[in-house]
């Protein structure tokens, strides 16, 4: 049964998504935030909402490793969602109607991801307000980024649209009230929410009727689980033609993902959750900093105009992940 009730909440958490990026992409257009801005911050947020709850619930069910796993393994999914999406539609060249702000949400990201391979590395016990300081200083970074992330998007949004842009713009218009929208995304959201919690409860009964361990289950089933929300939202803001919306949901979420690091560590009562966990997690944020590194290559590099030669950095980033699984199962 308990791999029936996982896959119920997937389920659910697929239909809710569904829901939740329409909602979105309306909020996007009738609103004055944009597709960037919805993106990064409004849809990634309620798509980590399984992460939220499903680190937490972790902490809850005394086990850290699914905690951490889940955070590291879902940024790692989420590149990799973007990489095969990217590969499908490459006819249409996302990254090359990426806003330019999305280059300094991936590389917030990368920075995070360095500074968390150090924290796992060097291990620092110390607390402050029951927070490691290690996560202390992820929060802080992490708030900083995305201040400056919006200060950069408020100047270019200030700047004229290009006629492609309003052309392309126009397939993103939808019949729903701005008034419902608002509130169809906060019920999918806590559905979301709900779901999220019954992943973890299965996942970690999972993880000890399979012996696979926690690290790798909470890195790669419930990690990819807990990422169908991205998975989903990223497909239907590319049928919608709002490729902001799709990249800076991805990317959003990779940045809001660190924030559930704080939160896990807030309820872990034993130390820094940091110095918990085990030391195969250092593989996953490695492979989350070097991932970030082929989608910076994407978002900055020229428009190209072969198919085949655009695609190489989705094609690598997608064997990296799996060179990357293949590390950390084998540990």
């Amino acid at each position: 049964m308990v791999f029936v009730w996982f896959i119920i909440a997937a389920i659910i958490t697929v239909l809710a998504a569904i829901k939740l990026s329409t909602y979105a992409d309306t909020i996007g257009e009738k609103s004055s935030l944009g597709g960037m801005v919805v993106g990064t911050i409004f849809l990634a947020g309620a798509t980590s909402l399984p992460e939220v709850t499903t680190s937490v619930s972790a902490i809850v069910l005394d086990n850290p490793d699914i905690a951490v796993g889940n955070v590291f393994g879902s940024n790692m999914f989420n590149l990799l969602i973007i990489a095969c999406f990217d590969l499908y539609f490459r006819k249409q060249q996302i990254f090359r109607h990426a806003d330019h702000s999305h280059f300094f949400t991936a590389s917030l990201g990368l920075l995070l991801a360095i500074v968390a391979l150090l924290a796992l590395t060097i291990r620092i016990d110390i607390s402050f307000l029951n927070i490691g300081v290690d996560i202390w200083i992820l929060i802080t970074l992490y708030g900083f980024g995305v201040w400056y992330i919006s200060k950069m998007s408020n100047k270019e949004s200030k700047a004229p649209v290009p006629v492609a842009d309003e052309e392309e713009s126009a397939h993103d218009f939808s019949a729903i009230p701005l008034k419902t929208a608002i509130i169809g995304f906060i019920i999918a959201a806590v559905v979301i929410m709900g779901a999220g919690t019954l992943l973890t409860v299965s996942g970690d009964k999972i993880a000890v009727v399979t012996g696979l361990g926690s690290s790798f289950v909470g890195s790669f089933l419930i990690a990819a689980t807990t990422s169908l929300p991205e998975a989903v939202s990223v497909l239907v803001a590319l049928q919608l033609r709002n490729y902001n919306l799709a990249i800076g949901s991805i990317l959003g979420s990779n940045l809001f993902n660190i924030l559930i690091l704080g939160a896990s560590d807030i309820f872990y009562q034993k130390g820094s959750i940091i110095s918990a966990v085990s030391s195969v997690h250092q593989i996953t944020s490695a492979a989350v900093a070097i991932l970030c590194v082929v989608v910076l290559y994407s978002l900055v590099r020229k428009p190209i105009n072969s198919t085949f030669r655009y695609a190489l950095p989705s094609i690598v980033l997608i064997a990296l992940y799996f060179v990357s699984s293949y590390l950390i199962f084998v540990q």
